[in-house]
C-alpha cells in the first residue's frame, strides 16, 4: 500500500483526531506508533464503533481505544502465513512490521482478489425497501424532469447506485415505493437488463418517508432493510445486520457521525453577562440519522394505514410502544447524501475524481 502515513496516528491524538484519519485512510483500519515510530497497537472501525457507543468523549486519548494485543507478521512473511492469520482471526487488517515500524498493511479483500480463493464475502437474504416516492424538492430544478431515483451519478442512476451496494452482500430483492413520476421509474427498469428482483409499492398519495412500508405488511415477515432513496452507505451491511440480530432491536438507524467546527471562539457566560470562558473554534460531534435502517414486522402495527407517516415519527412511537430501538455509528465519509444540488456536486467529485 503506498503512502502508509496516512493510516498512522501518533500516540498523543484524541479519538477524533483517530477517526478522522481512518475516514481519509478509507479502510476503516490505523495503526498507533509511539516514540521513534514504533507500532504501539491498532484501531479498527469496531473499537471506533464500541467507543461512541459507551459513550466515550471523542476528546478521550487515542490509547484508550487501541488494541495493543493485535496480530501481525513480520518482513519476510510467507503468503501461508497471512492465509493462516485471515482464515483463524476476525482480522481484516494485517499489519507488516520490520523492527517495530509499519512497512505494508495487507487487507483481506485485497489479499483474496488476488490468490482468487480464501473467504468468501458474508451474504444476506433479505428484502430490501427503498422509499422512492418524494418529489426530490432538494434536488430542483433536475427533479423538474426527472424523478429523484433516476438522476444520474456517473452511468448510473442514483438508485441504482444505491442497489449495487445492496448487492455486495448478496441483497438481490427489492421493494421500491413510487408515487411522483412513478411511471418514469417503472419504464427505465422495464428497459434494463438487471440482476435483481423489483416490485413495487404503488402510493395513491405521498406517505412519508415510512408510510408505504404498512403495505408490506402481508408479503415481508422477516427482517428487512429500509433505505431512502438519496442516500450512499459505504459499510458492511453484513455487520450492521448482526448488530441489529445480536442486540434483538426490532428498529436499528444507522448514524453517521459529523464533524463541526465553530470557526469563532465561543463564548460562556454566567452570572448575568460576566464572562465565564471563550473556547477558540470549538469541536462538536453529532450522530446523524443516516437514512438507512433494519425493522423487524413487529413495526407493522405501528404505522396508520394511507397516512403520511415519516420514519421519525415510526421511531417515536415504536418508543412509546415499549419496542427497542438501535443505533448503528458509521463514520462520517461512509456516509454520502446525493439529495441535495450541493452535497450531489460533491458526491459526484468524490466518487469520480482522481
Amino acid at each position: 500500500m503506498e503512502n502508509l502515513n496516512k493510516y498512522i496516528i501518533c500516540q498523543n491524538e484524541n479519538i477524533r483526531d483517530a477517526i478522522k484519519k481512518m475516514d481519509e485512510g478509507g479502510i476503516g483500519f490505523a495503526v498507533c506508533v509511539g516514540e521513534n515510530e514504533n507500532v504501539i497497537g491498532v484501531i479498527s472501525d469496531g473499537d471506533f464503533r464500541r467507543a461512541v457507543l459507551n459513550g466515550m468523549s471523542l476528546n478521550e486519548n487515542v490509547l484508550r481505544i487501541t488494541n495493543k494485543n493485535f496480530k501481525y507478521l513480520k518482513t519476510g512473511y510467507l503468503k501461508e502465513d497471512v492465509l493462516e492469520l485471515f482464515r483463524e482471526t476476525v482480522a481484516q487488517h494485517l499489519p507488516i512490521l520490520e523492527n517495530g515500524k509499519l512497512i505494508e498493511i495487507i487487507t483481506e479483500e485485497d489479499f483474496y482478489d488476488i490468490r482468487g480463493k480464501g473467504k468468501s464475502k458474508n451474504v444476506l437474504n433479505i428484502p430490501v425497501v427503498i422509499m422512492a416516492g418524494g418529489k426530490g424538492t432538494r434536488l430542483d430544478p433536475f427533479t423538474r424532469i426527472l424523478p429523484k431515483p433516476l438522476i444520474p451519478i456517473g452511468d448510473k442512476t442514483m438508485i441504482e447506485i444505491i442497489m449495487d451496494e445492496y448487492t455486495k452482500y448478496g441483497l438481490s430483492n427489492f421493494y421500491i415505493s413510487v408515487n411522483h413520476k412513478a411511471k418514469m421509474i417503472k419504464a427505465y427498469f422495464d428497459d434494463q437488463d438487471i440482476d435483481y428482483n423489483i416490485k413495487y409499492i404503488d402510493e395513491s398519495q405521498p406517505l412519508g418517508t415510512a408510510g408505504a412500508l404498512k403495505f408490506l405488511e402481508d408479503k415481508i415477515d422477516s427482517t428487512f432493510f429500509v433505505s431512502n432513496c438519496d442516500i450512499i452507505i459505504k459499510e458492511d451491511y453484513c455487520k450492521i445486520h448482526k448488530f441489529h440480530k445480536d442486540g434483538k432491536f426490532d428498529l436499528t438507524l444507522v448514524a453517521s457521525m459529523q464533524h463541526h467546527t465553530v470557526p469563532y471562539g465561543v463564548c460562556e457566560i454566567e452570572n448575568e453577562g460576566h464572562l465565564k470562558e471563550i473556547r477558540e473554534k470549538p469541536e462538536y460531534d453529532f450522530l446523524v440519522n443516516a437514512g438507512m435502517y433494519l425493522l423487524e414486522p413487529s413495526a407493522y402495527k405501528l404505522i396508520p394505514i394511507d397516512e403520511y407517516f415519516d420514519m421519525t415519527d415510526l421511531i417515536m412511537k415504536a418508543q412509546k410502544a415499549g419496542l427497542s430501538v438501535g443505533v448503528y455509528p458509521i463514520s462520517e465519509k461512509s456516509y454520502i447524501d446525493v439529495g441535495q444540488l450541493g452535497e450531489y456536486k460533491k458526491t459526484l467529485k468524490l466518487l469520480f475524481d482522481d
